[in-house]
């Protein structure tokens, strides 16, 4: 009866386990970009073998001014649970940071 009730928590405990999305803990790096122009700036990018991506610039404006901001734009994309390819783009600069996405709720 002991071994019943083991085995059963066996099989509770394994079947409660967080599920990994598709293949991901076995991604590769297929992809991958970076220059960093040193202070006024960078760019970088990566895709991987699951589906991910990103990239991004990064660009010095109002250089030697009390102004003086890095401004960036980027996007990154990843595959969902779904199946579905779920892509972010994205500003950040003296107005913030500012994503946009089919799946994101829009400001009225």
């Amino acid at each position: 009866m002991k071994l019943v009730a083991v085995v059963a928590v066996l099989v509770a405990c394994a079947a409660a386990a967080p599920q990994q999305p598709r293949d991901s803990k076995n991604a590769v790096i297929v992809k991958y970009e970076s220059d960093n122009i040193g202070l006024d700036g960078y760019n970088y990018g990566y895709e991987t073998s699951d589906g991910t991506s990103a990239q991004e610039q990064g660009q010095l404006q109002n250089a030697g001014s009390e102004n003086e901001i890095m401004s960036v734009k980027g996007q990154f994309s990843f595959v969902g649970l779904d199946g579905v390819t779920y892509t972010v783009t994205y500003i950040a600069d003296e107005n913030g940071f500012q994503p946009q996405g089919a799946h994101l709720p829009q400001s009225p």
